[in-house]
């Protein structure tokens, strides 16, 4: 337990103003999204940047790749959610058979495409955890965008797994970060559930 608040201390000490701002708009983000608010996406896209040269290095490459990922899903999700001007948004809601699909082909493909990429055309030491995080990550993102309750249960595999990753390679800010969004995360869940079901007894009685 010392050597953990020593390294915590020690991580502190030494966070960048970069890390900083990325874990600052990181936290931001998520609670944006947890009620349900597109301003998500600008401040997602501008944290997500700003962590990306932070992962890279510290030779975390598939993450790396992920943020990039996350900026383009986020925008995609931004104009996807807003569509234009006057038309209502995007409603919450579960996931299709189609879908899960879709999601499994997401999740097991990009792993398997990422592990093969760092193992053999980077020196990362975690090819496999890394590749796993960030295809789980991949898939929670694209439902995010789709506004689909389950983006918080693959989000939440995502977190589980990257979580040891990060204290591993001495990100622990970034690390009790991703801690925090593991347990955003339960509570956007409820959270989108609850406004699924208001939306639905709200139709049903139009």
């Amino acid at each position: 337990m010392n050597q953990f608040i020593n390294l915590l201390i020690q991580q502190l000490q030494q966070t960048t103003l970069l890390e900083w701002i990325a874990v600052i708009l990181g936290v931001a983000e998520v609670l944006l999204a947890r009620v349900n608010n597109v301003w998500l996406y600008p401040t997602g896209i501008a944290g997500t940047l700003v962590g990306t040269y932070v992962l890279l290095m510290t030779g975390l490459y598939a993450e790396s790749v992920l943020n990039v990922y996350y900026v383009v899903m986020s925008i995609y999700g931004w104009v996807f959610w807003i569509t234009k001007r006057g038309a209502n948004p995007v409603k919450i809601s579960w996931c299709t058979n189609k879908e899960w699909k879709i999601v499994a082909a997401i999740v097991f493909i990009g792993w398997a495409v990422l592990y093969l990429v760092l193992k053999h055309f980077t020196n990362s030491n975690v090819p496999v955890w890394d590749s796993f995080v960030s295809s789980t990550a991949w898939a929670g993102m694209w439902l995010l965008a789709r506004r689909k309750i389950e983006n918080w249960v693959l989000l939440n595999i995502s977190n589980l797994f990257a979580i040891p990753l990060l204290f591993y390679k001495n990100l622990v800010l970034f690390a009790l970060l991703t801690l925090f969004l593991f347990v955003i995360a339960i509570w956007g869940y409820l959270e989108w559930k609850a406004i699924y079901k208001q939306e639905k007894l709200a139709a049903q009685a139009a």
